[in-house]
């Protein structure tokens, strides 16, 4: 009987496990590989051989393929010690559970596995997410195929070479892979909040937990509330501290607003006190008013420094980019003078003065207008951002264009 060149993991799970003198040895139960090739490594079977489980050395085995049937054989059968990092069991690991497909950046379903038989052992090519795996798992694809063919009809099928997924269910077994094998740290936070927002809650916290920290806040930040509540309340108060202190403190008071009021306090005084006191004031505002949408970090100068004073400041704080076009100027007082653009600063004479580049025709709301105000505004103006004062004129926040579009998305889903 030849050697098969690829098969699916299907077609060999159950069956007979022969040794060299065509004696029952066993049933396969699982195979074991080994990740930090390129492509998995088969290393090890998991067989069943009587009332006992076991894991065996692979290198002995041959799959073959005679009348449509495969066939298991090895030479001998020596136990084997599967290191806990870096290996996957294929049944228990990957078969039946979620994956990502990083290429359309959304969770499927492993219905089937497909192997490559090489030269130097056989290797895990791609996962099968297709409905003709599923019928193959249940032994009625071939016929189904048959029966379809004369119609014109086929059945649906999809793979995904290997290097294009990333399991999930790993991190809630707690299984450790390598550094090269943690895909999902690659993809954009927006990305990678639609594909959490996909998963079970506890999958959603399991690969949270995995991220590292600085993507795990810029993740957290893109989530829809549900999530950021289920990553939250499951952190502890110092590492939800830790983690909101990484975020705009609008974005703190939206999703603690929405927490158990000793939960949220347990965590406010865990925080950087300043940090703390910032959204305490911002979760003082009514839910309506313009104070509890916008953001207490912004980017101001003194009128009296240069164009070039200001790019030197810039490059040192080195802002987030959705402050960089709302700069604003204030004086000795903190009251807001004007506002401006990286822009109007490229554009500008690196020697003149911030007071000779500003707009004159000062634009801005107070914090405790109403948010409709603020839509009309914007809408008018056609502005990234508004600034946001008090009773005084003293500058202590901004609205960013694209809190208000979250905060409409925010108002029709509760509306649904």
């Amino acid at each position: 009987m030849p050697a098969v060149q690829t098969f699916y993991l299907s077609r060999i799970l159950g069956n007979k496990v022969l040794n060299g003198q065509n004696q029952l040895e066993g049933k396969l139960l699982d195979l074991v590989v080994d990740v930090t090739a390129v492509r998995p490594l088969v290393i090890a079977a998991k067989i069943k051989m009587g009332n006992k489980k076991m894991i065996v050395d692979f290198s002995s085995f041959l799959i073959t393929k005679k009348n449509n049937q495969y066939s298991i054989r090895c030479k001998s059968l020596i136990e084997k010690e599967i290191p806990s990092e870096n290996t996957l069991f294929l049944v228990k690991h990957i078969l039946d559970k979620q994956i990502v497909d990083m290429d359309g950046r959304k969770v499927v379903r492993v219905n089937d596995l497909r192997l490559a038989v090489l030269s130097n052992g056989i290797y895990l090519l791609a996962v099968d997410i297709g409905f003709e795996g599923l019928l193959r798992r249940l032994g009625v694809a071939k016929p189904l195929k048959h029966t379809l063919k004369p119609l014109g009809v086929n059945i649906p099928s999809r793979f995904l070479l290997w290097e294009e997924v990333e399991t999930i269910d790993l991190f809630r077994q707690g299984i450790k892979l390598s550094k090269s094998y943690m895909k999902l740290d690659t993809l954009h936070p927006s990305d990678l909040a639609d594909i959490l927002e996909d998963l079970d809650r506890t999958s959603q916290l399991a690969v949270f937990s995995a991220l590292e920290t600085e993507k795990a806040a810029d993740v957290l930040e893109e989530l829809v509330i549900e999530a950021q509540l289920n990553v939250i309340e499951n952190l502890s108060a110092d590492d939800a501290a830790g983690m909101l202190g990484k975020m705009p403190t609008d974005e703190v008071a939206d999703i603690l607003e929405e927490m158990d009021d000793e939960q949220a306090n347990e965590i406010l005084s865990r925080m950087d006190q300043d940090s703390s006191l910032e959204v305490r004031e911002l979760m003082g505002y009514p839910e309506k008013s313009v104070g509890s949408l916008m953001t207490t970090e912004f980017i101001s100068f003194p009128e009296d420094i240069t164009v070039n004073d200001a790019m030197e400041e810039l490059r040192r704080l080195k802002p987030d980019p959705e402050y960089v076009n709302n700069l604003f100027i204030i004086d000795e007082h903190d009251h807001l003078i004007s506002h401006f653009s990286l822009g109007d600063l490229v554009l500008a004479d690196p020697k003149v003065k911030l007071n000779q580049i500003i707009n004159r025709d000062l634009i801005y709301v107070r914090d405790d207008e109403k948010i409709e105000d603020l839509n009309e505004i914007i809408e008018k103006y056609n502005l990234l951002g508004v600034p946001v004062v008090d009773d005084d004129m003293t500058l202590i926040g901004m609205v960013h264009i694209n809190d208000v579009v979250h905060n409409l998305l925010k108002a029709r889903r509760r509306r649904r």
